[in-house]
């Protein structure tokens, strides 16, 4: 815990940039790998290195269980957090972000860790998605899938409010006892089209779907107003911070800006905290500088955003998080060994 707040990381990720994983049969797939690795390495200290210091580490590996469990519990305040699977096969064999070995991960440390499937239509067919729904809910106890529609390439990119392709892929999930779909919006990597990647066609599937929780990571960005829209209107769409305190470091004043419109508008009651570790590296910084995060005089007077409160921070940390999934708090620090949170 941190100040005796609970932390339920939304989005943590086991990824493979190890060069074995580049897809020999694709021109772009190792260029768009070294992006990645251009991005991580100007963004993120090592998270290994001493205190203050950084060193060359090598970030084009399979990150183990072992690692991972280092990196966001032995490192941070970090309690529970979810293991997402990211299915890009655009560049990588066994996908950015394998199911295998998001599985293990919560495999290995039951009481602290739930495990995110993933599947995509544009992989092998929708049929062999809906199969892969129901291996990995009822053969590997998935808690929820993630999904990511926009691709390098048109042939694989799909809308999430096709009722031909999507909608039979959130029905399956439903059938299987997951009603908690996540979704990769903005951000786009490479060569992509970015309008793939808008968080338009969510309206409708959050509409039709109101049994299903919708989180929305990266905030969408750069589909920040569109998404701030969304979230407000539809009681069923949340939104995950999923690395976005890493941006606090370099461009406080977005930060602020961006969580005091959250505020203002979706409330907090809609906000997951999400360290994307380990792309964005520990995410104890993150989460001491969401501790100290304000929300300055200028922007609530210009602007009207309220100020982050105590109660705002234990929402976003964990508890909003832990209500969604159906996890006992209380029961988990007990469980953990933790000291009840003070009323």
């Amino acid at each position: 815990m941190i100040d005796n707040l609970f932390v339920f990381d939304n989005v943590i990720h086991l990824y493979d940039l190890s060069a074995g994983n580049v897809r020999a049969d694709r021109d772009d797939a190792l260029p768009a790998r070294d992006r990645i690795l251009d991005y991580i390495r100007a963004q993120v200290r090592d998270p290994r290195a001493a205190p203050g210091g950084r060193r060359e580490f090598q970030w084009d590996i399979r990150w183990s269980v072992e690692e991972m469990h280092a990196l966001v519990f032995d490192g941070s305040a970090t309690d529970m957090a979810m293991a997402q699977t990211v299915p890009m096969f655009d560049w990588f064999e066994d996908w950015y972000s394998p199911v295998r070995t998001q599985h293990a991960m919560a495999a290995a440390y039951p009481d602290r860790v739930l495990f995110c499937g993933g599947v995509d239509p544009g992989y092998r067919g929708l049929a062999d998605a809906l199969e892969q729904i129901d291996h990995q809910a009822r053969v590997l106890g998935a808690r929820s899938f993630k999904f990511y529609n926009g691709h390098a390439q048109l042939k694989d990119c799909w809308r999430c409010d096709d009722e031909k392709l999507a909608y039979p892929m959130y029905e399956r999930a439903l059938a299987n006892g997951v009603r908690v779909l996540q979704f990769h919006k903005g951000n786009p990597y490479g060569l992509q089209n970015m309008e793939w990647l808008s968080p338009v066609d969510l309206q409708a599937p959050a509409r039709d779907f109101p049994q299903s929780d919708f989180i929305v990571h990266h905030l969408a960005l750069p589909y920040f107003e569109e998404m701030v829209s969304i979230a407000t209107r539809f009681p069923n769409v949340y939104l995950s911070l999923a690395g976005f305190m890493a941006f606090y470091r370099v461009a406080p004043r977005r930060v602020q800006e961006h969580i005091g419109r959250l505020l203002q508008t979706a409330g907090s009651d809609k906000i997951l905290w999400g360290s994307e570790a380990a792309l964005a590296g520990n995410p104890q910084p993150y989460l001491e500088a969401f501790m100290e995060l304000q929300i300055p005089d200028d922007l609530r007077a210009g602007y009207g955003y309220p100020q982050i409160t105590r109660e705002d921070r234990r929402k976003i940390l964990g508890g909003n998080f832990a209500r969604i999934m159906g996890v006992d708090l209380e029961a988990a620090r007990r469980r953990l060994g933790l000291v009840a949170e003070a009323a």
